[in-house]
């Protein structure tokens, strides 16, 4: 039995773009709306699970006030933490760390950026927990509300993308995209 995983990318942030990583600075008035006219023609849910990351998990806590559903917040669909990139652009970064920046573009699981965590590491730990949501769900439909990587990462692996194109999946701020989750964590769109 599959599980149907909409995916929701948080809105716009108060510091704005870049490598938002852990960092956790709250939505604007924008990034709210953005995410309110993604839910407004979709659903239901049988539940909605977070990152527990502010720019999340307060949209999530009122969505699920509003909705009656029952909410969970899951560490492990947190972003990807980018070390010594944290809160940086890549504007910034290609005046500092260009070579850098250009290896981590070209293939982000062979280059992990200084202190920063391995994509190795990053993708066992958002797939294990969307396995466990497979165990723990299957047969509903789950509204999951996380970040540009996860859903990067989700997307591609349900695209059967090689690992190196990772970051040319396009993911923006608000965006709402389905996923069908099978056991073993075979993801489809």
């Amino acid at each position: 039995m599959t599980l149907r995983l909409d995916l929701l990318r948080h809105g716009e942030t108060e510091l704005g773009g870049g490598l938002r990583g852990s960092l956790d600075d709250a939505l604007t008035a924008a990034g709210w709306a953005q995410m309110c006219a993604a839910v407004a023609e979709a659903g239901p849910w049988d539940r909605i699970v977070s990152s527990p990351l502010q720019r999340c998990a307060r949209f999530a806590q009122e969505l699920a006030d509003q909705l009656a559903l029952p909410l969970h917040m899951d560490a492990d669909l947190q972003e990807l933490h980018f070390g010594e990139w944290e809160g940086r652009s890549a504007a910034q970064l290609m005046e500092t760390d260009a070579e850098s920046l250009g290896l981590f573009w070209a293939n982000p699981y062979a280059f992990t950026p200084p202190k920063a965590e391995p994509l190795t590491a990053f993708s066992a730990r958002v797939l294990a927990a969307v396995e466990r949501l497979h165990q723990a769900y299957a047969g509903q439909r789950v509204l999951l509300i996380s970040h540009g990587g996860v859903m990067r990462l989700l997307l591609a692996q349900a695209r059967g993308l090689p690992r190196e194109q990772l970051l040319q999946v396009e993911v923006g701020h608000g965006a709402l995209l389905t996923l069908q989750v099978g056991s073993g964590c075979v993801l489809s769109e």
